[in-house]
């Protein structure tokens, strides 16, 4: 099972420590890409909103516009400095949006890293840009390219991973290492991690019982191929595991590396 961490400091320090607790592991590094692509809508605010009705996604960034901007107004007199942590947080889109619509319109003056703001224009015929993962609002693609012609922005950023691998099948260890990885690995690689780890020692299990029976590697791969999908049942849910003849094969020898069984040929000895 894999687990990302964020920086190399913590992928070494996870390592250092299941290696500590007996639990063989490696660590990875790697440079991929993350590549994400977002429909773009412009207009002014009156102008979007007028053709917005029934495209939910819309319709909400809209709503949170129109709440922000009296926020904003209500916050910032005419001709008074601000800097912009003040004025909008990182988190806070609808905010960022609005401040580069008023600086747009010559609302709002940038000096010298600060903002003031000159004046406060209806938020009707403001000038703003929306952006939506194209995930978000596939259903609506074809009413979005009628009403707003959208376009299009990629993003493509290349980032350096950093990854710890637990080799471990047995159920024991697996348990232990994901405690440990707890304060270290990513939430949503621990998730996927924890379903791999067990998911893994089940097989492995089933494998080694199998393999006690079937001491010939076409007879267990078969008797594996009849088993699938191997169910592991909990209170109120359920992991099904699926695999193939040539998944086997590989956990065969991951299992032989780990000192769990012997293949030869075709023969295998537990």
């Amino acid at each position: 099972m894999k687990l990302e961490v964020l920086s190399r400091e913590d992928m070494n320090a996870l390592s250092r420590e299941l290696s500590r607790a007996g639990i063989m592991n490696r660590t990875k590094e790697e440079v991929s890409p993350e590549i994400l692509h977002y429909l773009v809508i412009r207009g002014t605010y009156g102008e979007l909103l007028e053709r917005a009705e029934g495209i939910t996604p819309i319709e909400k960034s809209l709503e949170d516009m129109k709440k922000a901007y009296e926020e904003l107004m209500a916050g910032w007199e005419t001709g008074e400095t601000k800097t912009a942590e003040e004025v909008f947080s990182e988190s806070d889109l609808a905010k960022l949006i609005l401040v580069t619509a008023l600086i747009g319109a010559g609302a709002v003056e940038e000096d010298d890293g600060k903002l003031v703001l000159l004046e406060k224009p209806s938020l009707e015929f403001l000038e703003v840009e929306l952006r939506f993962p194209i995930e978000e609002v596939e259903e609506y693609l074809d009413e979005l390219e009628k009403r707003f012609k959208p376009g299009m922005v990629t993003e493509y950023t290349l980032e350096k991973n950093y990854y710890v691998e637990v080799l471990e099948v047995d159920r024991e260890l697996v348990e232990a290492a994901l405690e440990i990885a707890e304060k270290y690995a990513t939430e949503e690689s621990l998730v996927e991690a924890t379903f791999d780890g067990i998911a893994r020692s089940v097989l492995a299990d089933v494998i080694l019982e199998l393999a006690e029976k079937h001491r010939r590697k076409n007879e267990l791969i078969e008797a594996l191929l009849e088993r699938e999908p191997i169910v592991i049942e909990g209170e109120r849910e359920r992991v099904n595991i699926y695999y193939d003849e040539d998944a086997i094969e590989d956990f065969l020898k991951t299992l032989q590396t780990l000192g769990y069984l012997k293949v030869k040929g075709n023969r295998i000895w537990v």
